[in-house]
């Protein structure tokens, strides 16, 4: 492990404890104002689905992409923590017995097994329109036309075109596996397309240039590849203790996936590629840009 290597995992590490101390206080029983009350069943239920351990992978890159184009830091955790609730909603969403059924995330019983199904889907509804409130609220220190900007990259990301829209496909392939072309798509859009806004929203955020954020959203397009080939190799060559999660149920559904298409040996060169072009988007930022390599390194080669 290199230097910077161990630099990010303490950055990682400190910018998870940021967003967890910010989501505790998004997620408190007071109300905001317009809000009539916060039930309380409703409330631990999606306080199981967000404050529950996890890397924060995406919340560091919104963190990490905002700090390299000098974007206010208070804005982008806010933005940070906006983008984990829609990740955390789509955690809870998928593994409700009409998705993919699962019992464990991050090794505790899921929502739906912790509390019951409707109030699993409630969380998740709940944490969807919480992140559009946390990303247009007046306290999020940003001028109107930038949090608008945020909210509709955002909406595309997690809507029909991007993560949702994926999930639709991810289902489709259950009963008609896609081609190659076909898994591409579905993971760039069910996967992808939260990590690409992750790294471009530090551009947005800053105000940056046309080209500066053209450069960090094929960096996030490059990464939210890596992240979906690693994570199909681990659902391949790890157990479910490790992982926190069951294992090999794409492949028990019949569904295809890259790494189960064109092979093991071929994704760990995948990987490696994608780490190089990763490095080569960051060339431009000079050292600032070394915890972003070092993150592009993390999600090819983590461990779970």
């Amino acid at each position: 492990m290199t230097e910077s290597d161990r630099l990010f995992l303490d950055d990682l590490a400190s910018a998870a404890q940021a967003v967890e101390t910010c989501l505790e206080g998004l997620l408190s029983p007071v109300c905001r104002v317009d809000e009539i009350a916060r039930p309380d069943r409703l409330l631990n239920a999606m306080r199981h689905g967000v404050l529950n351990g996890g890397k924060r992978m995406r919340p560091y890159l919104v963190l990490e992409s905002a700090r390299l184009c000098g974007g206010d830091p208070q804005a982008a955790l806010r933005i940070a923590a906006a983008l984990e609730c829609i990740h955390c909603y789509s955690l809870v969403h998928d593994d409700l017995p009409a998705m993919d059924d699962d019992d464990l995330r991050r090794g505790k019983p899921t929502v739906h097994i912790a509390y019951d199904e409707a109030t699993a889907i409630l969380a998740g509804d709940s944490l969807l329109t919480l992140a559009f409130d946390i990303a247009a609220a007046p306290e999020t220190p940003l001028s109107g036309d930038a949090r608008a900007s945020l909210v509709c990259a955002l909406a595309r990301a997690a809507g029909i075109g991007g993560m949702a829209g994926g999930q639709a496909l991810d289902l489709a392939a259950e009963i008609t596996p896609p081609d190659e072309a076909g898994i591409v798509t579905l993971q760039a859009m069910k996967t992808g397309a939260l990590i690409r806004f992750a790294c471009e929203a530090g551009a947005l955020i800053a105000g940056s240039d046309q080209s500066t954020r053209a450069s960090l959203r094929r960096y996030g397009e490059v990464i939210g590849r890596a992240f979906q080939i690693a994570d199909d190799l681990l659902d391949i060559t790890s157990d479910a203790a490790s992982l926190g999660k069951a294992t090999g149920k794409d492949e028990g559904r019949g569904k295809g996936t890259l790494v189960g298409l064109r092979g093991v040996n071929w994704a760990r060169d995948e990987l490696a590629r994608l780490v190089a072009e990763a490095e080569s988007l960051l060339s431009a930022f000079g050292d600032r840009g070394e915890k972003l390599k070092a993150a592009a390194r993390f999600v090819a080669n983590r461990k779970s």
